[in-house]
């Protein structure tokens, strides 16, 4: 919806400023006699809404503000007062301007979490969620402490897959790189020379076919790296279509060793938000329809939200789950087992534990395989191309 920016007085005829959401301006009015304003000046306030949904910040400074914010209420602050706290001292910028939004909204009658909704970037639906159950369950500071807890949980994840996965990709891009290298600038110094054996049809077939590489490279290199340009565009832009999305999802799921581990991934992520949901009180039908995004794959989101409509026909999460193919057995048998006891939240959060520890073991394999791989890889190449370069030599010498 709209913003709207206004000036009106109280009952006391003190002047108040602000701005609201409204679908229109007389709706705008209307919110604004619904709190006892009498409006002075009411307007359309273009571009504040995009200014405010596009301020993100670090996982660590939300982390970091969600236990600050914890420890005021739990010491008897007001939210107000703790919210005016947490601007003054806060040193990131554009924190500050969202702890001071969110303190002007909540000012004008907003919940927290409705204030938290202004900004999508910074404030995720799962955040909003617990917060929101929180809110409403008289449980807001145990909700911040879990979105705190999960905000570190998930910025942890993403540092060490990341980290497993930075040598392999530098040793890719290197020996792409040298590889490149060569063919361009080193294989052309030797045409001239291997000229009178190819002319005599002597010149051995590797040699032969590697000079043709690194001549095509050299008077068709434009081109090539202009429709590989355009195959990468329009594969890209493929995949950005709802039908690429779904197509990529699938394959995901069906690299070998990779699959796995992305599906481990992905299911300890929908187990860890699913569990924390329903701790925080939130519904379980609802508690699902949220989970299914933070999965990152809508072939597993499908299939949660499957389930989601399942429960609400009276049947079990299990069945659903199992039924679809994606989720691995024992977790499928957890979570039956759970929903008997009544214990599902628990049991949830002790899947993504140990999901997460066989992923670690499962990726540092992976990791481990995937480096002498790629050196194989490197080395092969750079043999080939000394290999197709010394060929001729030898024949000559041999010949002599």
């Amino acid at each position: 919806m709209p913003d709207f920016a206004y000036i009106a007085r109280t009952t006391t005829g003190q002047r108040v400023e602000g701005v609201l959401s409204a679908g229109t301006q007389r709706e705008a009015l209307l919110a604004l006699s619904g709190k006892d304003l009498f409006p002075v000046q009411v307007k359309a306030s273009g571009g504040k809404v995009a200014q405010a949904g596009s301020l993100k910040v670090r996982p660590q400074a939300m982390s970091q503000f969600y236990v600050q914010m914890a420890a005021l209420l739990r010491s008897g602050v007001p939210l107000l007062r703790s919210l005016e706290v947490l601007g003054r001292q806060s040193t990131n910028p554009t924190l500050k301007k969202i702890v001071d939004d969110l303190h002007a909204r909540i000012t004008e009658g907003d919940s927290l979490a409705e204030a938290m909704a202004r900004h999508p970037r910074a404030f995720n639906d799962l955040s909003r969620s617990i917060i929101r159950a929180g809110g409403e369950g008289g449980f807001l500071e145990e909700a911040l402490e879990r979105v705190a807890k999960f905000t570190d949980q998930q910025a942890e994840l993403k540092g060490r897959v990341m980290g497993a996965m930075a040598y392999p990709i530098f040793l890719a891009v290197f020996g792409v790189t040298i590889v490149t290298v060569l063919v361009i600038f080193f294989v052309p110094k030797f045409e001239d020379l291997f000229a009178r054996l190819r002319a005599k049809g002597e010149l051995p077939a590797l040699t032969d076919w590697l000079l043709f590489v690194s001549d095509s490279v050299h008077s068709y290199g434009l081109i090539i790296a202009v429709v590989v340009a355009g195959v990468v565009l329009l594969a890209r832009n493929q995949l950005q279509t709802e039908q690429g999305k779904w197509w990529l999802d699938r394959v995901r799921l069906k690299i070998p060793q990779a699959g796995t581990i992305y599906q481990n991934l992905a299911v300890s992520r929908f187990c860890r938000v699913l569990g924390t949901l329903l701790a925080g009180g939130v519904p379980i039908v609802r508690s699902l329809k949220i989970s299914s995004d933070s999965t990152g794959n809508r072939v597993l989101a499908a299939a949660i939200n499957e389930a989601a409509d399942n429960i609400t026909a009276g049947q079990s999460l299990a069945t659903p789950l199992g039924a679809s193919g994606h989720f691995p057995p024992n977790v499928v048998e957890m979570v039956a087992v759970a929903e008997q006891s009544n214990t599902l939240e628990t049991v949830l959060t002790n899947i993504a534990d140990s999901l997460e520890k066989e992923t670690w073991r499962r990726l540092d394999l992976f990791v481990r395989l995937l480096e002498p791989v790629l050196l194989l890889v490197l080395a092969s190449a750079v043999l080939v191309i000394v290999v197709a370069l010394m060929l001729p030599m030898l024949k000559s010498a041999m010949a002599m």
